[in-house]
């Protein structure tokens, strides 16, 4: 538990003038703000509520600043006012981070708040990751990724503290359904979203809905496949309609970042 006493450390210092937490209510940005909360600092959570993200993380996120005792403000961003982004190109995650950030550096400006801070960990540095560029440009503090903290790592730590989302599914950007230039609606997503929905309901808690088309690419843990197998039938009649045409399971199973393939 060395680490977890070296981030306790880091972020009570970080705290000392005030800071603000990027949280989404997920497990890396909740073991953040719990260890931030415990400092007795100035601290506030900021979330993001945006198009790319499921709007269903929001009340959750409330419900945890709630339980730590700290006070959450939700920035509106849209998306779709930035057409460079809905073209989805190989630095999409750039843009995005970085007109989120921007918007989160101006409000801790506004209120007095010296730090932010955000839940990237070192797993992240070792992915395809273009936005972890727009938050060290904009001065953003990952003290997970600067101690070398794994997502293993975190979830351990954040069941240590008694966080209870400890082993919440990670829940990345919605355009990460989809390839690279390839332009993304509100309908796309809105079709993604509603097929992840059933995929969940159907008991697959870990699952990505990839799109190609009208192709949809199922992604599960190997030790899933065999409900899909079972739920085949009303998934592929859910799907079809829900718009789209050919329904597949990847043999290769869930892996974050399928998407990234060939990108050096």
């Amino acid at each position: 538990m060395k680490k977890l006493k070296a981030l306790q450390d880091f972020i009570n210092t970080l705290a000392d003038d005030g800071v603000c937490i990027a949280f989404s209510g997920g497990v890396d940005s909740s073991l953040i703000l719990k260890i931030a909360a415990d400092t007795g600092k100035k601290v506030h959570a900021v979330m993001f509520r945006t198009n790319l993200h499921p709007a269903g993380d929001e009340p959750e996120a409330r419900k945890l600043a709630a339980e730590m005792g700290v006070d959450i403000t939700v920035i509106e961003i849209d998306e779709f006012s930035n057409p460079d982004i809905l073209k989805n190109p190989v630095n999409r995650c750039y843009l995005c981070k970085k007109m989120l950030f921007t918007e989160l550096t101006e409000f801790a400006k506004n209120n007095a708040y010296k730090v932010i801070i955000d839940g990237t960990n070192a797993d992240d540095h070792k992915e395809y990751r273009p936005g972890i560029k727009a938050l060290e440009e904009l001065g953003i503090v990952s003290p997970l990724a600067e101690l070398g903290i794994t997502k293993d790592e975190v979830r351990e730590y954040a069941k240590e503290l008694g966080i209870r989302v400890h082993n919440k599914p990670s829940a990345p950007c919605m355009a990460t359904r989809f390839p690279y230039n390839t332009d993304i609606t509100r309908a796309d997503l809105q079709k993604v979203e509603l097929a992840e929905d059933y995929l969940k309901e159907c008991g697959l808690k870990v699952c990505r809905l990839r799109v190609h088309s009208d192709i949809a690419r199922i992604e599960v843990r190997e030790e899933d496949f065999e409900k899909v197998i079972i739920n085949r039938k009303n998934i592929a009649k859910e799907f079809k309609k829900i718009g789209f045409t050919y329904i597949t399971l990847d043999i290769e199973g869930f892996r974050s970042g399928s998407m990234d393939v060939g990108l050096k």
